[in-house]
């Protein structure tokens, strides 16, 4: 099918009208006001945009001659991106107005941020690929320095800014050797016409996985996030780590899966060494941490090699088990940054693991659900997280990559260790700080996430079928 019709990509061409009326809105009006009216009107926008996603009304399918598809895959990830930010944007008008950092033009960033993703998981081109990638990347790069009058701030953004530009530039140079070989920009022609002895395919490949190995933060292009994720403001450090990487990993699976399936074992390789370092690494490297949100940066490094777990397998099993791993990723991960944010003393957010000291004394309930949610992220039964990580251990037992299965296992036994040290503070350390009371907004989010995470066991099936949908349109 090829269409130019609109219609499939009618989420995309709302959100970018109403961020550019948003653009002239803030521009009139001045201060807190210009935000408050921009947040506002933002989120009822990606209310409205989430519902367009998933209501089915918009029909699927290819438009713009065929350089981007609408179909299960793209429309499970884009819910997933706009959920995670919806909820950043809630969290943003508390925490922004404890930093005194109301500017709309963060929101404006964000939603542009937002366009860039969404295009990314229904890019069906190299072309399209490389352009939604840096519309999502350039707002990015401001977000992460825009409280210019702090050091760290201006250094996380412009070390984020550099290494950004090395990494699309070295994106860019392995797509042209793929484009170069196989002698078209769209993936189905691309699996067609390629040839499995063409060695500069082969490097072309290498060229594009480092440069989509540095969006998702794995290792060995990883050394950007621990700096970036903690100079950031809180807020951003959650977007950072959660929405980006969603948009990452399904672009990946489409284009590894789509485009280049007869390459799956020399991919595949690579995949397999990216995850097993990213998990090996992230874990030991978070031991020693003694900032919460450099702990949390490497954790996610370690979630992102087993997330490239799933699209090492190739199957449609592998992708199911990446797609549920994604949904519980964004549940986790949501949960404790507001967690953390909701958090402070005096408008002081915490920042260090020992502020957490004797949390269980002053406030037993956030104790309790910060419990809940790291030992989920430690993957212990029968919450979320140990669902997330069994299905994609799972398959790729099942795929007989024994040994990638056994390096996740030894990941998590090691992650399980600065997890429970945190629980350890928060329990048997004396009480140093009596936090502020926590906004109704925030409890609401935080315990409605928490019990999401709590019971998942009740009914994976219900997210293991959208998972299997949206995983099983990639094979079409």
């Amino acid at each position: 099918m090829n269409s130019i019709l609109f219609l499939p990509i009618l989420p995309e061409i709302f959100l970018t009208i109403i961020s550019m009326f948003l653009l002239i809105l803030g521009v009139f009006n001045k201060g807190e006001n210009a935000y408050t009216l921009v947040s506002n009107l933002s989120i009822i926008s990606l209310l409205i945009t989430l519902f367009f996603v998933i209501s089915g009304m918009i029909p699927q399918g290819l438009s713009f001659g065929s350089s981007l598809i609408s179909d299960d895959f793209s429309i499970f990830l884009k819910a997933l991106i706009l959920t995670a930010s919806i909820a950043i944007l809630i969290v943003s008008n508390i925490y922004l107005k404890d930093i005194r950092l109301l500017k709309f033009e963060y929101i404006i960033l964000i939603l542009i941020s937002v366009i860039g993703m969404m295009i990314m998981v229904s890019s069906n081109d190299l072309i399209t690929l490389y352009l939604s990638i840096e519309l999502q990347s350039l707002p990015l790069y401001v977000l992460a320095s825009i409280r210019n009058k702090s050091l760290k701030s201006t250094e996380s953004g412009l070390k984020y800014f550099v290494l950004g530009a090395l990494s699309s530039c070295i994106l860019l140079y392995g797509l042209s050797l793929i484009y170069g070989y196989t002698g078209s920009i769209y993936y189905s022609d691309m699996a067609a016409n390629i040839q499995v002895s063409d060695i500069g395919v082969l490097v072309g490949l290498a060229f594009a996985l480092a440069g989509f190995a540095f969006k998702i933060s794995a290792v060995p292009f990883h050394m950007w996030t621990p700096d970036v994720y903690e100079g950031s403001p809180t807020t951003i450090t959650a977007f950072f780590a959660i929405a980006p990487k969603i948009a990452a990993l399904g672009l990946i699976a489409r284009i590894l899966i789509t485009g280049l399936p007869s390459l799956i074992e020399d991919w595949r390789s690579i995949l397999i060494l990216l995850s097993i370092f990213s998990m090996l690494l992230g874990a030991f490297s978070a031991i020693g941490q003694s900032n919460i949100k450099r702990l949390l940066a490497y954790s996610s490094i370690s979630h992102m090699g087993f997330a490239l777990m799933g699209i090492a397998n190739g199957s449609i099993e592998g992708i199911r088990s990446l797609c549920l791993y994604l949904l519980i990723y964004l549940v986790m991960s949501l949960a404790i940054f507001i967690s953390i944010i909701a958090l402070k003393k005096e408008n002081e957010h915490v920042e260090e693991i020992n502020q957490l000291s004797g949390l269980s004394k002053t406030n037993p309930i956030m104790a309790i659900i910060l419990s809940i949610l790291l030992f989920s992220l430690a993957g212990i039964p029968p919450l979320a997280g140990f669902f997330a990580k069994f299905y994609v251990l799972y398959a790729a037992i099942n795929a007989e990559l024994y040994y990638l299965a056994i390096f996740g296992v030894v990941s998590s036994v090691i992650s399980a260790f600065y997890y429970l040290r945190i629980i350890k503070i928060m329990y048997f350390d004396d009480s140093s700080i009596t936090f502020d009371p926590i906004s109704k907004r925030l409890k609401l989010l935080i315990y409605t996430l928490s019990a999401i995470t709590l019971l998942f066991f009740i009914k994976p099936s219900l997210f293991l079928n959208m998972a299997d949908i949206a995983a099983s349109s990639l094979f079409i």
